[in-house]
């Protein structure tokens, strides 16, 4: 999870708008290796290439190049639910770490990090299902019609507990990234030979791609068998027959490994980790660039394609303030 320093200069809706587009942009960029990962985690049906490379071209070939960008509609409709619940999620559990000085240790930010991302991610789970069912259908012969019909679908069909079928994997898997991103971020000291609040912003996009890295190959075989619960359906017939017929997280570990041994788990991890880069690169370039719209609007520096600050602006005062100030000399007679 990406975190970037809070800037008071911009207001809350500035900063949700920001981030917004930011993870928009970096889905949509990042959605053909998103695909080639859940269908290296579900598995191939009958007579269809294994292996995330093979499956992205099979989809191409037979589907067409718009087939790789399925599911990400609904991935994009996600990030403002998801953002707001986790912003909310993590001020609340920052005030639960906090000691009565005010401070909140690194370990103890990274576990109010990683409960809000759990407490967004139940609230919005339905979307992520949706989302894999979408990945996982063929395009030619449809099973679902859009996100809205996926979703009756699912709920008349299925019931309302298939939308959350896998959740529990999520909650157990917060708890290995968790770890992995408190050990990246323990040693960043060493990593760098420095102190960490002055490291420069290429240092921090290194820090999080690291810590994102670590997290995620740890944390990887709960996604992995999160995934193949979520496509199990009769709607999808591949993915309801055979090995893919789960009663539980246990029996899916199981027969996971029983059928194609313990590394089956990290299917599809070289395409996830590929992905890291490029994620986060988007998201940070994009993030950046709409902070400086912000702070032109707001009338803290000289263009929105320049970082210069504006001549007489006090940086420190909050939009709100800053616009009572002005608005004051405007009408001032001095």
């Amino acid at each position: 999870m990406v975190t970037w320093r809070r800037d008071g200069r911009l207001t809350g809706g500035q900063r949700l708008v920001c981030a917004g587009l930011a993870g928009a942009l970096s889905l949509s960029l990042t959605a053909p290796l998103e695909l080639a990962t859940v269908r290296a985690q579900v598995g191939a049906g009958p007579g269809q290439p294994r292996g995330p490379w093979a499956a992205c071209r099979s989809v191409w070939r037979t589907e067409g190049p718009r087939a790789l960008w399925k599911g990400n509609g609904v991935a994009c409709l996600r990030l403002f639910p998801y953002s707001v619940l986790q912003l909310a999620a993590y001020r609340k559990f920052i005030l639960v770490f906090m000691d009565d000085l005010g401070y909140v240790s690194q370990w103890s930010a990274i576990m109010a990090g990683s409960l809000a991302g759990m407490v967004a991610t139940i609230v919005t789970y339905p979307s992520d299902v949706i989302k894999t069912r979408l990945i996982m259908q063929n395009l030619l012969k449809p099973s679902y019609k859009g996100i809205c019909h996926a979703f009756c679908t699912i709920y008349q069909q299925e019931g309302f507990l298939a939308l959350y079928r896998g959740v529990s994997l999520t909650v157990l898997g917060a708890l290995p990234f968790s770890a992995g991103s408190f050990l990246v971020y323990v040693n960043l000291n060493r990593i760098w030979n420095g102190r960490q609040d002055r490291f420069s912003p290429l240092q921090n996009f290194a820090n999080s791609c690291l810590a994102a890295g670590v997290a995620q190959t740890i944390s990887y075989p709960f996604d992995t068998m999160k995934r193949k619960m979520q496509a199990q359906s009769h709607c999808l017939p591949f993915c309801a027959s055979g090995n893919n017929n789960f009663s539980g997280a246990v029996a899916c570990f199981h027969q996971v490994v029983k059928a194609q041994g313990v590394l089956a788990l990290w299917n599809g991890l070289s395409a996830n980790l590929l992905k890291i880069v490029p994620y986060f690169g988007v998201m940070f370039s994009t993030f950046e660039f709409c902070k400086r719209i912000c702070l032109y609007q707001n009338g803290y520096t000289v263009s929105p394609l320049s970082a210069k600050l504006t001549p007489g602006v006090d940086q420190s005062l909050r939009p709100q303030e800053l616009r009572e100030l002005q608005k004051f000399f405007k009408n001032s007679q001095f």
